[in-house]
């Protein structure tokens, strides 16, 4: 789950990266896809890094997927988004979503492990 912590990321860095320059936009809330996906790469990293400390950071990034979700959900559906804000948000949603989905997945699969093993 870290290297798709860290693909999710980067997926995102893309998103708000291209939303900024494609909408020549000036302000700093065109690149929220892409914080979030830095904090994607970090967790994804230290995961990767330590392998030690993945069953902290994935719940971690499946919490920030969560978070992703809500937070787009909200602004799209609260201000009423439209053009690239409203891509941007709906792609934060779908990439987030499926993190959160393949995290789910991946905690259950560990769970039944450890049942097996124990």
């Amino acid at each position: 789950m870290a290297r798709i912590s860290i693909i999710t990321g980067l997926v995102l860095i893309a998103l708000g990266a291209i939303v900024t320059v494609a909408s020549n936009s000036q302000s700093v809330t065109s690149l929220i896809p892409a914080f979030i996906g830095a904090a994607f790469v970090l967790l994804g990293s230290g995961g990767v890094a330590k392998p030690s400390l993945n069953h902290h950071m994935m719940p971690a990034a499946a919490a920030l997927s969560l978070l992703a979700i809500l937070g787009s959900a909200g602004s799209m559906i609260g201000r009423g988004a439209t053009g690239w804000a409203l891509l941007a948000q709906v792609v934060t949603i779908a990439v987030a979503g499926l993190f959160l989905i393949l995290a789910i997945r991946s905690f259950k699969a560990a769970r039944a492990a450890r049942s097996l093993a124990g």
